[in-house]
């Protein structure tokens, strides 16, 4: 029996985007569905519930940030932004909203398909239970609040713990300064971001192979961080 392919719906009002993105992510073994306008993709999630959405923020009806946050109401998939707004406040923004993930135009298929297959394999699946979470020879045990790598218990101040663990239940979703430090450090060091380079430089020397090229914290310039999971 051939296994169901995952579905993308593509909420975007450019004919262009629908005719090469579709066809990539065909060859690429999903199933591509389509919106074109704000109301119509909220319609398609609801209806469809796809795997994950790709959603323009330029839409004719409504803003795609309008979108994100109605669609969050009812929708945990991932939700990968695509827009040729390219300023960091408009990153910022949708990912403070809920988008796992943002990719300018114009931009290679390549790339959007490796961050849709970043942030669907990073979705938790329905009734998992909160084990340990692994990347590399790191392990983070929620249940006992223990950190080893490669078996060696790791010691991380409660902050630290704290900051880790968020970005990794996140997995894969990109994190932005602002929600971490609230998060952890509270609503009234929402800019602080120094705290925050000062902790993920700490864990990175604590839990890298090589602190200086990260594989497991990564760094997006001007917006946040993102844990990346075995």
């Amino acid at each position: 029996m051939t296994a169901l392919r995952q579905r993308i719906l593509i909420i975007d009002d450019e004919p262009q985007i629908h005719r090469f993105l579709g066809p990539a992510l065909d060859a690429a073994g999903y199933e591509a569905l389509r919106a074109d306008s704000g109301q119509e993709g909220l319609r398609g999630v609801a209806l469809w519930s796809p795997d994950a959405v790709v959603l323009d923020l330029g839409l004719p009806d409504m803003d795609g940030k309008d979108v994100l946050v109605r669609a969050r109401e009812f929708y945990d998939g991932p939700i990968v932004i695509l827009s040729a707004r390219d300023r960091e406040a408009e990153k910022i923004e949708a990912l403070d909203r809920g988008a796992n993930d943002y990719v300018e135009k114009p931009f290679g298929v390549g790339e959007l398909l490796a961050r849709l297959r970043v942030a669907l394999r990073q979705r938790p699946k329905g009734g998992e239970t909160l084990g340990p979470i692994r990347s590399g020879e790191v392990e983070i045990d929620l249940e006992k609040r223990l950190v080893t790598r490669a078996g060696t218990v790791v010691k991380v101040s409660p902050r630290e713990y704290d900051v880790l663990t968020r970005l990794a239940l996140a997995r894969g979703k990109v994190l932005t300064h602002k929600d971490l430090l609230t998060a952890v450090w509270g609503a009234a060091h929402a800019h602080d971001t120094q705290y925050l380079r000062v902790f993920v430089g700490q864990l990175r020397q604590k839990l890298e192979a090589d602190p200086s090229t990260p594989r497991m914290i990564l760094t997006e310039p001007g917006v946040g961080y993102r844990f990346i999971a075995d």
